[in-house]
């Protein structure tokens, strides 16, 4: 089982910056995808950015422009650079690492609030 520890979450004012990590257990070379979510209180959870193995990365419609995702491979880490945060990105953000031949894991979850 890989356990994924969180941190950077906190609360900022509207137009401010944060940046999550996401520390693997397990060496990420090995990872096939690593990516950030986050659930909305009365909403589901969704995609904000993905990055593989290889470099290839995704951003939600909503992340472009202002997230930046991206890997450390000699300290397992996954960030998410947050910029010009708004009211709406207010969530709960969860890293999820697919390694190959291993189910998905799931970070315990970080809080962002982001104050108008």
């Amino acid at each position: 089982q890989v356990q994924l520890v969180e941190s950077g979450g906190g609360l900022v004012q509207a137009g401010g910056s944060l940046r999550l990590s996401c520390t693997s257990s397990r060496s990420i070379v090995t990872l096939n995808v690593g990516g950030w979510y986050r659930q909305a209180p009365g909403k589901q959870r969704e995609l904000v950015a993905t990055i593989t193995s290889g470099g290839t990365i995704m951003y939600a419609d909503s992340a472009k422009g202002r997230f930046t995702i991206s890997k450390d491979n000699a300290k397992n880490t996954v960030y998410l650079q947050m910029n010009d945060l708004k009211s709406e990105d207010t969530a709960v953000y969860y890293c999820s690492f697919k390694f190959f031949t291993l189910p998905t894991s799931w970070g315990q979850g970080t809080q962002v609030t982001v104050a108008s």
